[in-house]
């Protein structure tokens, strides 16, 4: 079986590291067995507060191999600015394209299309990644922006685990508070 964690870990790192992810403190209720992480910015002890809040949850095989990662980042948004949101998620997603362009894998991503986030009028595009025609892997990416912060809701996973876990993705999405 191939490995996909370190593509997977990869592209959802890249993606939610990009400049333009804004957001901040949200709550978020992850499925039972999935292993919860909050991850700290490169550079920034854990002791220093973090502007940018990224919160990650991941689900692995009974082999220690990632099947699924979900990852919400907030980050303020400072005073007067106004984030184009659908400009962001076309950089994030021209990113996932890139990122697995040169680990050898194609992807189709979907048109951006409104849905909500937690209440929030927000964007939403899924990316395909295949390798020699087999479908390998998906991610979705979903945004939105409210007067103070930025939101970027990602999760990707193998293609299998992805439909099979549609529910507790959807259960996590209905659960935020941002």
């Amino acid at each position: 079986m191939i490995e996909f964690r370190k593509p997977l870990l990869s592209a959802v790192c890249v993606l939610l590291a990009s400049p333009w992810v804004l957001a901040a403190d949200p709550q978020v209720h992850w499925p039972s067995g999935w292993q919860v992480e909050e991850v700290v910015p490169d550079g920034e002890s854990p002791a220093k507060p973090a502007v940018v809040s990224r919160q990650r949850a991941i689900k692995n095989d009974e082999n220690g191999t990632t099947l699924m990662v979900m990852e919400l980042t907030a980050t303020p948004i400072e005073p007067g600015h106004k984030v184009n949101l659908q400009g962001v998620l076309l950089e994030m997603r021209k990113s996932i394209q890139k990122e697995f362009a040169h680990g050898g894998y194609q992807s189709v991503c979907s048109k951006m299309h409104p849905t909500t986030l937690s209440g929030l009028d927000a964007l939403e595009t899924t990316c395909v990644i295949t390798e020699n025609g087999r479908h390998v892997l998906s991610q979705t990416l979903v945004g939105a922006v409210d007067i103070e912060k930025a939101y970027v809701f990602s999760y990707a996973g193998q293609a299998q685990a992805y439909e099979a876990s549609k529910e507790e993705v959807t259960s996590v999405r209905d659960s935020l508070k941002l």
